[in-house]
């Protein structure tokens, strides 16, 4: 999984454009996400990628390159 890919899931959920985002976007913070647009967003890389995104590696989870190297790290569970 790579970064362009996640910020793409990313920009469409957020309702922007991806080259605004960088590897250190922090969802919460630069994004303003909600804890419902957190879920969301998993919802959509999950259904995308395959690969289950369990809560408690989510509440890890802060950056974009964070669900990039999430994804890398388990994708021998897709």
């Amino acid at each position: 999984m790579d970064f362009e890919t996640i910020a793409a899931i990313v920009a469409d959920q957020f309702g922007m454009d991806a080259d605004k985002l960088t590897e250190k976007t922090d969802i919460q913070e630069d994004l303003n996400a909600t804890s419902m647009d957190v879920v969301e967003l998993i919802v959509a890389i999950e259904s995308t990628t395959d690969i289950r995104i369990p809560d408690d590696a989510v509440d890890n989870i802060r950056t974009i390159r964070d669900i990039v190297n999430y994804l890398i790290d388990h994708a021998d569970e897709a």
